[in-house]
């Protein structure tokens, strides 16, 4: 394979069992197929250390903006996005393969984003409930709402025919 960042050829090294591709002796960029990845990307990880630091060549510059191609697919662009919710790293990712390009420097500045999953954890809930909290705590009030007036209904309904309501026994019942 070669490098989506500086077209050297990509070697396949192997860490804790994992083997990933590295431009080793380029740009210090490393490949990680799907799910490789998520193995080494917290800090109490120990999988990840042998990879924060790749062998590179100093004078190879990497347009870090640019689009890069998928090493893995043919002619797929990735997409750029952010590692973590943090918004500060930002990495590259295959629409088709589900695999990852980092430049060199990005994993270590990925390990250091949470110094564990429960630190992760509770930051996605907190960024969760601030996009999203105040509008699911609206829908969960008018469902709220909803199941009171229907419950009501019911009730009515039960003093209306009291002589054909037994609760849980008429299959013709919507209640």
């Amino acid at each position: 394979m070669k490098c989506p960042a500086c077209g050297n050829a990509l070697k396949e090294t192997t860490v804790a069992g994992i083997t990933v591709d590295v431009c080793e002796n380029g740009c210090g960029g490393i490949w990680f197929d799907a799910f490789e990845l998520q193995k080494m990307d917290d800090a109490e990880e120990a999988a990840g250390e042998g990879l924060l630091d790749v062998p590179r060549d100093e004078s190879v510059a990497v347009d870090r903006s640019a689009r890069k191609k998928c090493p893995k697919c043919d002619d797929l662009i990735m997409m750029r996005h952010f590692a973590s919710i943090k918004r500060e790293v930002e990495v590259d990712e295959c629409p088709g393969c589900a695999g990852f390009w980092l430049d060199f420097g990005e994993l270590a500045k990925v390990r250091s984003n949470f110094t564990s999953q429960d630190e992760k954890s509770q930051a996605t809930d907190k960024y969760f409930n601030e996009a999203f909290g105040e509008e699911l705590a609206k829908m969960s009030a008018e469902s709220e709402g909803d199941l009171k007036k229907a419950r009501g209904f019911a009730h009515m309904f039960r003093f209306m025919c009291p002589t054909y309501y037994i609760p849980g026994k008429q299959d013709w019942a919507a209640f």
